[in-house]
C-alpha cells in the first residue's frame, strides 16, 4: 500500500516534469530563432559589392548595363578608356542601390600617371550629367605621376577632392593595388579615409564645418552638390586605366 502511495505522488510529478521540459525546449528553439533573427536586422555585416564575376548590383550613370569599356579580369573589374571619344561621352558607373551610412572597403589599382575616384551621395536625376555633380570624390591617383598630385594636396590620393588633404601619402606606386576603407556617418557627423592600414583623412559632415569646406571648393556654386545623404556609390572615369576589386559595403 505504501509502494501505491508513493507512485501516485511521484508519477504525476515526472509527468509534469516531462511537459514543461518539452515546453521549455519549444521556448529555448523560439528564443534562439528570434534570436538569430534579431541578429541578422541589427548586426553590421560586410556585402559584397562585386563578386569578382560579373557586373551585378552595377550599372552606368544615368541607368542601363555597364559599359563594355569596364571589363572583369582576374577577379577585378578594370576600365580601358575607348580609343577615340565620343563628344560628351563618360563611362562612370555605379551601384544600383543607395546607402546612407556605411563603411566601404576596396581596392585599386591605377596605371602610371592614371586617375580616377570613388563618389558617394551619387543622384541619378537626369538634370545631373555626370556623377561628380552630386557625389563627393575620394581620389585615385598616381601621385608621383600624375600632375594633379602637384597642384593641390586635396588632389592627392585618398583626398577627399578639392576639400581635405591626405596627411601624409602612403599610397603604393602606379601597377600596385591599394587599399582604401571610406567612412560616411551622417548621424555622427563625420567621415574618414584610411588607405593601406592609415588614417589619411577626417572630415565632418552635414554640419556648418561640411558648409564651411564646400564653400571654399570649387563646388561652391554646384547645385546638388554634396546635398543627398543617400545616395548611389560611384567609379569614376577619368579617362585612364583603373581596376577595382574586393569591394564590400556596411551599413551603419
Amino acid at each position: 500500500m505504501k509502494k501505491v502511495w508513493i507512485l501516485a505522488l511521484v508519477l504525476p510529478m515526472v509527468i509534469a516534469c516531462k511537459q514543461e521540459t518539452k515546453k521549455a525546449g519549444n521556448m529555448s528553439s523560439e528564443a534562439v530563432g528570434a534570436t538569430l533573427e534579431n541578429t541578422s536586422q541589427t548586426s553590421s555585416e560586410w556585402v559584397t559589392l562585386f563578386d569578382g564575376k560579373t557586373f551585378e548590383g552595377w550599372q552606368k550613370f544615368g541607368g542601363g548595363d555597364v559599359p563594355g569599356e569596364w571589363k572583369i579580369e582576374e577577379g577585378a573589374m578594370v576600365f580601358y578608356p575607348p580609343k577615340e571619344r565620343a563628344k560628351g561621352a563618360h563611362y562612370d558607373i555605379n551601384t544600383v542601390k543607395t546607402y546612407t551610412n556605411f563603411e566601404l572597403s576596396l581596392e585599386w589599382k591605377i596605371a602610371p600617371k592614371g586617375n580616377s575616384g570613388v563618389f558617394w551621395g551619387v543622384s541619378e536625376d537626369e538634370k545631373f550629367k555626370v556623377p561628380y555633380v552630386t557625389g563627393p570624390e575620394i581620389q585615385v591617383l598616381d601621385n608621383a605621376g600624375h600632375p594633379d598630385a602637384d597642384v593641390a594636396n586635396s588632389h592627392q590620393a585618398g583626398a577627399l577632392y578639392d576639400m581635405v588633404a591626405p596627411a601624409k601619402d602612403v599610397t603604393k606606386p602606379a601597377g600596385a593595388w591599394n587599399t582604401m576603407v571610406i567612412y560616411v556617418n551622417y548621424d555622427a557627423h563625420e567621415g574618414h579615409v584610411d588607405m593601406n592600414g592609415e588614417r589619411i583623412v577626417n572630415f565632418p559632415l552635414a554640419n556648418s564645418g561640411w558648409d564651411e569646406m564646400v564653400a571654399k571648393s570649387k563646388f561652391a556654386d554646384w547645385e546638388g552638390f554634396g546635398i543627398f545623404k543617400t545616395g548611389k556609390i560611384g567609379l569614376q572615369d577619368h579617362g585612364d586605366v583603373v581596376a577595382y576589386r574586393n569591394i564590400k559595403i556596411k551599413k551603419l
